[in-house]
């Protein structure tokens, strides 16, 4: 039987539902497409209660984190929250997460629905040789995330303190609709917006996170607040060039071939797992790489070859029609030395090659959508 969220009755009553990760979740309400549209150009509400949600605080903590990561935890000042990957011995992402630093010995990672036990145990296992303590905090902390221009103006009303005050990846505890809450501005939607971890919301009783909920969509009713389920949610990531776990990252895949070199930190002192692979692909290069494509028609999807001159160069891992930029859009590895931006490919759909360009993320133009645009 599928689990379900603490969000669950509102989607049962609202929502086309779908079962993903283990979970009842809702796939639409409205449609994707409206749904997408509504972040991009408002703010949308997602259920993100179904990833987990791990505590991990101690004397070593530190420590531990960078043992298991490729980033460097010291470097991240206190509230602060930071993307990386979990990684095996190999280089390969078990995980991508983003980790909140609470204080210098306390942290709250937030790992993908479809990895929690994977993760945990994994961890787990790694603490053994750290001072440290974990716990997991997935059913008693509900997680939602209002993504969109429009977000911070109206999550203002209800909100104990300045939202303007928080940096983008800042963190802070607050009372939301006078529900304690820690509040991150991050998000995966490309857009500036922010994650609600709703605190002492056990999954049997998750009134507080259906206040808060309800009174988001009913402060943001008159200005294009819509719920989003989890395509618009797929969507919006990949229009931002954002991965999926699974689908363009998983255990056999490094940060390096993911194109994600950002996460990794060169300096710190402390060892991590799959560092000599990581290490050596950033020195000697890697025999794939992850890009982003555009079509000239047709729609990509996950599994379709990439080609060249005929000949299969590379594999889609997420491919759809980009609401924004009205095309079919994706991302896939190829070889680097087939990589540069410019460049022009097909992607095999049904029995058609199809004229594809690789270009650069995010595929929308960042002066009218995502974070960095002008203000509306």
């Amino acid at each position: 039987m599928a689990r379900k969220s603490h969000l669950y009755s509102f989607h049962e009553q609202n929502g086309k539902l779908t079962e993903f990760s283990g979970f009842d979740m809702p796939l639409w309400y409205r449609g994707i497409i409206e749904e997408h549209n509504a972040v991009r150009n408002a703010a949308g509400l997602f259920d993100v209660s179904h990833m987990g949600r791990f505590s991990i605080k101690g004397n070593e903590s530190t420590s531990f984190l960078n043992h298991v990561l490729p980033s460097d935890a010291k470097k991240v000042k206190e509230n602060r929250a930071f993307y990386s990957t979990i990684c095996n011995e190999k280089g390969g992402i078990i995980d991508d997460t983003v980790t909140n630093k609470l204080s210098e010995n306390e942290y709250l990672m937030v790992v993908n629905a479809g990895n929690r036990e994977k993760d945990w145990n994994w961890l787990e296992k790694h603490a053994e040789k750290f001072s440290v303590e974990m716990a997991d905090l997935s059913d008693s902390i509900a997680l939602i995330a209002f993504q969109g221009p429009l977000s911070l103006s109206l999550l203002q009303k209800s909100c104990d303190i300045d939202l303007s005050s928080l940096k983008r990846f800042g963190l802070a505890y607050c009372n939301l609709s006078e529900t304690r809450c820690l509040i991150s501005r991050t998000g995966y939607t490309g857009e500036d917006g922010f994650e609600i971890a709703v605190l002492d919301c056990p999954l049997y009783d998750p009134e507080k996170a259906l206040k808060i909920w309800n009174n988001i969509l009913e402060i943001g009713k008159d200005r294009g607040v819509l719920p989003c389920g989890l395509g618009a949610r797929d969507s919006l990531r990949l229009e931002a060039g954002m991965c999926l776990y699974g689908n363009d990252i998983d255990d056999t895949t490094t940060p390096v071939e993911a194109d994600l070199e950002f996460i990794i930190s060169t300096e710190k002192n402390e060892t991590y797992l799959g560092e000599k692979v990581i290490r050596s692909q950033l020195k000697n290069g890697t025999i794939r790489t992850r890009i982003a494509f555009s079509m000239q028609s047709g729609i990509p999807r996950h599994g379709f070859d990439i080609k060249l001159a005929g000949s299969k160069v590379g594999t889609v891992t997420s491919g759809t029609f980009s609401p924004i930029v009205k095309k079919g859009i994706g991302m896939g590895y190829v070889p680097p030395e087939l990589s540069e931006n410019g460049r022009t490919v097909s992607v095999q759909i049904r029995s058609a090659e199809q004229p594809a360009n690789i270009v650069s993320t995010p595929f929308y133009d960042q002066t009218k959508y995502g974070y960095k645009r002008s203000k509306i």
